[in-house]
């Protein structure tokens, strides 16, 4: 070991030894009485504060050092530099939500949670074994470097840039959103100022020492998200099962949650709650046969109660709330049909059994021996999940943050050392996971389902304040008592809340939000410095100023950076989808735009720049036209019949599984055709 390893060692463990003194000193403080009020900031403040110490002594402006870190960072530290880039908030926040929501198998909508893990986990193999090695050969700087040296020319760097820029900014609006979640829940500060909050963080590494700064802030945000994972899960564990490694007992609970849900199914009240969500299902869809009329009729009828509340003399409070109802009221028939068409969706889910929410163990929904419509929805549910799994694998072949992440390394053998630590270190938080999800749903469903709604914890009411999409409940059937189908809890909420679900101190609270706080920055700094890098030294350096300094191209990059961050919090404040749908969105795009072109260019000696070209524009083309006209918000605008048009029942999300291929096809048959002309 080179003294140079022997001193990044001996810091790493003052860093843990320093951060778990940390933890004890605040767990003996809210034994003594120290406020929750202050636990929360000072949590928020401590972490993003040490972050911005590595950033600010990380600084630099040498090429070098900003691009690609000097190429002098170990493989171990590289590979826990990598897991915490690769387990953004999707992972930390949302992939126990996912296993909680979709079980398993999933359901004919929603591929199985295990897609996330076993597709996340896949991709690094085909990166290992195709990728990593042969761009670290190269000595390149960004992903649309390999493009223009393998290909020449201007087109395939410039698609090749564009498409990093977009695949990266949905990317980051995920892990922004993230930020603002976990901010304003500690805090108690609006969501759009925990966003301005969290983004200081972000650009106090990433604009002050680029990939150097990143690199080694993450390495000490992957200690934190490692700590604030495992403690839960392990002190869920021993608090049900008596043991504290979750991954090798929580198959006990497998079996409890079965009967649990057998027992759901068949409650006379949890069937009255199922029945009033089908009723309000098929209002929503009388009223969606004349939405005009009905807006209207909904119009007439607030403003109506507003007039016989005054004529009646009730107090201001009840016409205070009348005048919010009506103004609550869609603007125009557009907004009404598009509100009115998930609500129906929504009540319909709600009125299936268990509310919606698959068995947790089942392989797939429906039945491969049953009547031919569970025959279909079983082939449906299984190619959503093949697909989904084939998607988050291919696409995490080529995200380009990604794949910048192994040209920080000394060599190509170091870049495959590093492949094998980064997936060491992400399996230490992937399978708990799982466990996580079983022990959670397990502790909703034995003891939370069935209390009354006058004695339930008060979490539940400061999470539903935070975002009513993450937590609501409601007294549907007006018997006081909570029942599963009156919960429900967004897949971006599981992880943040176990510990208060889990009767944990809240201490642990405050240690997983700076996980996933950790798990947000650690990724949103990659993809900014890899949009950034897109715009300035792939596109404005080669085509508009090519005679710009190294040491001015790095200083404009920092500030393509910080505008980009503000325009991702803005992007991010319209809260456009949960974290786990927008990543794996990323992924397909990623899939499609870099993949058949990079793996055809590594293998194929044929293939060329025209082909590329026109492979690249038509993957990305036909993922991104199969997403946007099936996405509910943009059919309503259009004035497109509501509903999805799919092709063999695949989901938006997993686009990629038709781009990929056809991106491959054109490709080949491009490059053929131009060698020939």
């Amino acid at each position: 070991m080179s003294p140079y390893e022997r001193r990044l060692r001996r810091i790493l463990l003052s860093f843990i030894l320093s951060f778990l003194a940390f933890l004890g000193l605040l767990a003996w403080a809210e034994h003594q009485g120290l406020s929750r009020f202050w636990l929360g900031p000072i949590f928020i403040f401590s972490t993003v504060m040490m972050y911005a110490v590595i950033g600010i002594r990380s600084r630099t402006t040498d090429p070098e050092e900003y691009y690609v870190a000097g190429r002098r960072i170990p493989p171990l530290y590289n590979g826990m530099a990598a897991a915490a880039d690769w387990m953004s908030a999707a992972s930390f926040i949302s992939m126990a939500g996912g296993l909680y929501l979709q079980g398993y198998g999933g359901s004919p909508g929603q591929a199985g949670g295990l897609a996330y893990v076993l597709g996340w986990t896949g991709g690094f193999c085909l990166v290992a074994l195709l990728i990593a090695p042969h761009l670290r050969k190269l000595k390149l700087y960004t992903v649309p470097d390999y493009f223009e040296l393998r290909y020449g020319g201007r087109g395939p760097r410039v698609v090749a840039a564009l498409s990093a820029v977009l695949c990266s900014f949905v990317y980051v609006v995920a892990q922004i959103y993230g930020i603002g979640l976990i901010a304003s829940r500690l805090t108690g500060v609006q969501f759009e100022i925990g966003i301005l909050l969290g983004l200081g963080g972000v650009l106090l590494c990433s604009f002050l020492g680029g990939m150097k700064a990143i690199t080694w802030t993450q390495v000490a945000q992957y200690i934190v998200m490692l700590l604030a994972f495992l403690i839960p899960v392990s002190w869920l564990a021993y608090k049900q099962l008596g043991q504290p490694a979750a991954p090798l007992v929580y198959g006990m609970q497998l079996q409890k949650i079965s009967a649990l849900e057998e027992r759901f199914a068949n409650d006379p009240a949890e069937q009255q709650v199922a029945a009033i969500f089908l009723r309000r299902a098929r209002e929503y869809q009388a009223k969606l046969r004349d939405v005009d009329a009905a807006l209207a009729q909904e119009r007439a009828g607030a403003q109506e109660r507003i007039r016989l509340l005054k004529q009646q003399g009730a107090d201001s409070a009840q016409v205070y709330a009348a005048n919010r109802a009506l103004a609550a009221l869609p603007r125009d028939a557009a907004s009404a049909r598009e509100l009115w068409t998930r609500a129906m969706h929504e009540s319909y889910e709600r009125a299936q059994p268990l509310g919606g929410v698959p068995r947790h163990s089942q392989p797939f929904a429906g039945d491969p021996g049953g009547s031919a419509a569970e025959r279909e929805v079983f082939d449906v549910s299984r190619r959503n999940f093949l697909a989904l799994m084939f998607c988050l694998m291919v696409g995490t072949a080529g995200l380009p943050h990604l794949l910048t992440r192994y040209y920080t390394v000394p060599s190509v053998a170091a870049a495959r050392t590093s492949v094998a630590w980064s997936l060491f270190f992400i399996a230490l938080v992937y399978v708990s996971a799982p466990a996580l999800a079983a022990l959670v749903k397990f502790e909703v469903m034995n003891n939370l389902v069935g209390s009354s709604f006058d004695a339930l914890p008060p979490w539940i009411a400061q999470w539903a304040r935070v975002d009513p999409s993450l937590l609501s409940v409601a007294d549907v059937n007006g018997d006081r008592v909570l029942q599963w189908g009156e919960i429900r809890l967004g897949a971006d909420i599981i992880m943040l809340a176990t510990p208060e679900l889990g009767g944990l101190p809240y201490v642990i609270s405050g240690l997983v939000a700076a996980g996933g706080l950790a798990a947000a920055l650690s990724t949103a700094d990659g993809l900014l410095l890899t949009i950034s890098n897109a715009l300035v030294r792939d596109i404005f350096w080669h085509d508009v100023k090519p005679n710009l300094p190294p040491e001015q191209r790095v200083i404009l990059s920092k500030f393509a950076l910080m505008a980009v961050a503000l325009v991702a919090a803005v992007v991010a404040t319209t809260k456009p989808a949960d974290i786990l749908a927008l990543v794996s969105a990323s992924f397909s795009l990623a899939a499609s735009a870099f993949v058949p072109a990079m793996l055809l260019g590594i293998l194929w000696r044929g293939a060329n720049r025209t082909g590329a070209t026109a492979g690249m524009l038509a993957g990305l083309g036909l993922t991104v036209g199969y997403m946007m006209v099936n996405a509910p918000a943009l059919r309503a605008a259009w004035g497109l019949p509501p509903g999805q048009q799919l092709w063999f029942g695949i989901q938006p999300l997993s686009a990629a599984v038709f781009g990929v291929p056809f991106g491959f096809l054109v490709t080949w048959i491009v490059s053929l055709a131009a060698r020939r002309s």
